[in-house]
């Protein structure tokens, strides 16, 4: 058997999951198992079998063995679910917005763009973010749980060393990579400009108050294409599903009262209260998004421009990045995002990278990949790789981390059987 090179997570906290969820949607099905208050769908077994499917043609949508292995992956997930609620931990709302860019940019990646993705889904990338911020939320709290269970669990040079005696004649050549760090700027609005839009907004509800006509509003002014064609409706949610500041507002009103303009990252909101319940709302609004002048969008671009002439003279880029970079996931590793193969990278990253001297910067790039932000980045190429047999002497940390994850797996597989008879669950 191959074995690649890998720094792998857990094996159900990756994306996948999420994905085909976020594909099937959300349609009354049967129930397959029952964890705790957690249930399974036959469609999230469907949507999971439907995604390997895309990654290998072999697979049998029928393959009752593989299905139940499935099955039994997603109980297992839900069951530590339910064990980090009753141990009350937490996951911030910053924390869920940082994993769903994560699973955006991944999803950008396979599918090439996010005109294709709301193709796929059926719905806009907005309305895709408000609807799975409650998954996204329990795949964090599993994962908090498992590292804090699993925090001090590490394996010794004797481990590493034997892993890679027993499996050194089957792993595959690391594949040629690119050292790639960026540093990322987001536009600001200026305070001015901030200000004209929530006047705007002011007005155009007094407007929809005097007129009663809030879906006429809708279509002509509303930045949220999903729902603008439909009057800004968005439909029944439940609590814990929307914007917290989206969320508050809509739970305020009456049936059929319009909010003041409420702000969240998208932008101001006017919004309309349909319907109401204990744990759901039926709302509509109106977005009116922030945007930034074209003259905010080239102080960005002049800074990352400085920062591309400091280092052709010699500064740092790791420590340039670290001073300046907006993104909060990479400064601290001087904007390092990893040694990855060219045939790995989004299309449009490889184009640029391929053309690059090592040791360069790029000009300033387009960077969107929160929906709510819009940005500019420049690539650094710090240095190629070039593809060679893994060895402990050229890949130790790699062949440290691939060991630790499968005596992790093994661990946590134990402790996964323990819950099995702490929290109650059965298939159907």
């Amino acid at each position: 058997m191959k074995i690649k090179i890998l720094i792998l997570v857990f094996f159900f906290l990756g994306v996948g999951n999420i994905f085909s969820q976020i594909s099937e949607g959300q349609s009354l099905d049967r129930i397959v198992a029952v964890i705790g208050k957690e249930i399974v769908l036959q469609s999230e077994i469907d949507g999971e079998m439907a995604r390997m499917m895309q990654q290998n043609a072999k697979i049998n949508f029928q393959d009752l063995k593989l299905r139940d292995q499935v099955l039994e992956r997603i109980i297992s997930e839900k069951l530590i679910v339910t064990k980090a609620i009753e141990d009350s931990i937490e996951v911030s709302d910053d924390e869920v917005s940082q994993r769903w860019n994560e699973f955006l940019s991944t999803a950008v990646r396979q599918y090439g763009s996010e005109k294709r993705l709301e193709e796929v889904f059926g719905k806009s990338i907005n309305r895709v973010k408000f609807e799975y911020l409650d998954l996204i939320k329990k795949k964090l709290l599993s994962e908090k749980l498992i590292q804090s269970k699993f925090a001090t669990l590490t394996v010794s040079q004797k481990d590493v060393e034997e892993f890679y005696t027993n499996f050194k004649d089957s792993l595959e050549m690391v594949p040629e990579k690119v050292a790639i760090y960026n540093i990322i700027k987001y536009v600001k609005a200026n305070k001015a400009a901030k200000e004209d839009v929530f006047e705007f907004a002011k007005k155009l509800r007094d407007s929809i108050v005097t007129s009663g006509d809030f879906g006429y509003f809708a279509k002509k002014y509303s930045a949220d294409p999903g729902s603008a064609q439909d009057s800004g409706k968005l439909g029944w949610f439940d609590k814990g599903k929307l914007m917290p500041e989206f969320e508050k507002a809509a739970f305020a009103l009456q049936k059929g009262e319009t909010s003041m303009p409420v702000e969240t990252p998208f932008g101001y909101h006017i919004i309309q209260t349909l319907d109401k319940k204990k744990e759901a709302i039926n709302s509509r609004h109106i977005l009116l998004k922030i945007g930034q002048t074209d003259s905010d969008k080239d102080t960005v671009k002049n800074t990352l421009l400085e920062i591309k002439r400091k280092v052709a003279i010699g500064f740092s880029f790791e420590e340039l990045a670290k001073l300046n970079s907006d993104d909060q996931n990479t400064k601290g590793f001087g904007g390092f995002i990893g040694k990855l193969p060219l045939e790995e990278m989004p299309a449009s990253l490889r184009e640029i990278v391929v053309n690059m001297k090592s040791g360069e910067v790029s000009d300033p790039l387009p960077y969107s990949l929160d929906p709510s932000k819009q940005g500019f980045q420049v690539i650094y190429k710090k240095e190629v790789i070039p593809a060679h047999k893994a060895s402990l002497e050229t890949d130790a940390k790699t062949i440290e981390q691939y060991t630790t994850v499968i005596k992790k797996q093994k661990a946590l597989q134990i402790w996964v059987n323990e819950l099995k008879n702490e929290i109650y669950w059965e298939k159907k």
